[in-house]
């Protein structure tokens, strides 16, 4: 008897998907500990499969495949032979498959490969223009991908602009007016919040450091707490923090160990596990690595509220802080209660680095990022300006300019990878993960806890596996069910919007004494 058609697309999805984690793993490895030599054979590997890929993805045979997988999902459902959950799934899944095929459909192969050997040399160049903080260096990798880029949004030729074209492998769905519509309160509360609390900054912390094997000790402690398996798990350094799966069982992600800030890594490591902890949790009657879309995260600004719950309502926390404080005391930090390190783990001072950012003024790195990026794309900015209008907008919304380029426009790998439409994802992040902590602490409530925070009381006693049980029964199960919007109205019953992102930042103003 031949395969259904169904299993025949199934299993040319999963060669597929087996072809991107071979492309990922490369990603992997030219992060961390590819040496410095091997860019340009790395650039021609990844651009071979960039090149196979696209191929598969917009073949003849490809588009014959979904075909009969509709005829045969038409007939199953007329019959009535699949059950109405099954129907919702296939049918959300050719949709998928089908929107993403037109999308590769589009494109010009010879775009596809140009773009994958620009990506993986913006990458090398962005990283000797970081070490040696000239930007100079860097500038015509970039004027390239943006080139580039916009070439890409031409060829798919989608009723959006070019950067809301780009912005759809992030964000389904979202358009500028959207991001205008949730961000714009934000543009001038930021502000004024960092003003204040500014005026009424605490004296400085004496300067201290903590030797990196501490750190890295630190950092394992936590995951080990928090339920690392490390059978499939895997932990390395790189320039700048990231979380990724190569397979159905390998999970990787990193942090780096940055000179004077002895808290940066243990943070990174709580935000990029919160990453992973979203991968692992994914559907797995229709996982990823099976191909099938339903089994991919939501979106990168759900990706992004998983990891900011971890690092920010967990690892951030005062109960947090009550319970880890002796461990940090004990490796020789000079820290004296729990309170100190509160503080210390939220210190609410305007900085040039986002990912060092605290969480008041961290919406403001974002906002100067997703500006400058929809400026370069659509208004005409050169990209020679684009240090003095990263200068000149960190002196507008936060009152400080950086000393050099790698203090700033050079901080973030993202642009070196072509990656325009990706910043507003983590401020949506911010946005997504207090309306879900508003539900979640709401549906604690409703099971009898009576704790007037149900988070703040689960993570003291030291029982954060009920805030992942949650998150994995209201958030992960979903995949790509739904686009982000409609998950956060799924989940809360809300609209998605900033109000209980500023509500939290105002009552944790209030109870650090600002």
């Amino acid at each position: 008897m031949p395969a259904l058609a169904w299993q025949r697309l199934g299993e040319y999805l999963l060669d597929s998907r087996l072809l991107g984690s071979i492309q990922s793993t490369l990603y992997w490895d030219q992060n961390t500990v590819m040496p410095h030599e091997g860019a340009s054979w790395r650039a021609d590997q990844l651009s071979l499969i960039a090149k196979q890929l696209h191929a598969r993805q917009s073949s003849a045979h490809f588009e014959t495949l979904l075909a009969e997988a509709k005829t045969e999902f038409e007939g199953a459902r007329l019959a009535g032979t699949i059950t109405p959950q099954e129907q919702m799934e296939r049918q959300r899944n050719l949709h998928l498959l089908t929107q993403e095929f037109n999308r590769q459909k589009s494109l010009d192969p010879k775009l596809v490969g140009h773009l994958a050997i620009a990506r993986s040399d913006g990458y090398h160049r962005w990283q000797e223009a970081r070490k040696n903080s000239d930007f100079h260096c860097f500038a015509p990798a970039l004027a390239s991908l943006v080139s580039l880029r916009q070439e890409e949004a031409r060829q798919l030729a989608e009723p959006r602009s070019c950067w809301e074209t780009l912005a759809q492998p992030f964000e389904p769905d979202l358009t500028c007016a959207r991001l205008k519509e949730l961000f714009d309160p934000l543009r001038t509360l930021l502000p004024e919040l960092v003003d204040k609390v500014c005026a009424m900054r605490r004296s400085p912390k004496r300067k201290w450091e903590l030797d990196q094997a501490l750190q890295k000790d630190l950092a394992k402690r936590l995951l080990d707490e928090w339920g690392r398996d490390e059978s499939i798990t895997c932990v390395a350094q790189s320039p700048h923090p990231f979380s990724t799966t190569l397979g159905p069982r390998d999970f990787r992600l990193t942090t780096r160990i940055v000179k004077g800030q002895p808290l940066s890594s243990f943070l990174a490591t709580a935000h990029e596990w919160g990453h992973s902890l979203y991968e692992q949790g994914l559907p797995s009657q229709s996982h990823q690595w099976f191909g099938w879309p339903l089994g991919l995260a939501t979106s990168m600004g759900v990706h992004e509220s998983q990891s900011l719950f971890w690092e920010n309502r967990v690892a951030r926390s005062k109960s947090f802080s009550q319970r880890w404080w002796t461990r940090f005391a004990q490796v020789g930090a000079p820290i004296d209660s729990a309170m100190e390190l509160w503080h210390l783990m939220n210190p609410l001072t305007p900085g040039l680095n986002r990912v060092e950012a605290d969480e008041l003024s961290y919406g403001l790195h974002i906002l100067i990022r997703t500006d400058l990026e929809i400026a370069l794309l659509e208004d005409g900015l050169e990209v020679e300006a684009l240090p003095s209008e990263w200068n000149y907008r960190y002196k507008e919304f936060l009152g400080i300019s950086p000393a050099n380029d790698r203090e700033g426009c050079l901080q973030d790998v993202h642009w070196s990878e072509g990656l325009f439409g990706y910043f507003p994802s983590y401020l949506l992040g911010h946005l997504i993960s207090a309306q879900l902590a508003e539900a979640m602490t709401s549906d604690f409530k409703s099971q009898g806890c009576d704790a007037s925070d149900p988070l703040e009381a689960f993570i003291f006693a030291g029982e954060e596996t009920r805030l992942l049980n949650w998150l994995r029964s209201n958030v992960h199960c979903h995949g790509r069910q739904l686009n982000a919007e409609q998950l956060v109205q799924k989940v809360t019953g809300r609209k998605l919007s900033s109000t209980p992102f500023v509500k939290y930042l105002l009552t944790k103003l209030q109870n650090l004494g600002l």
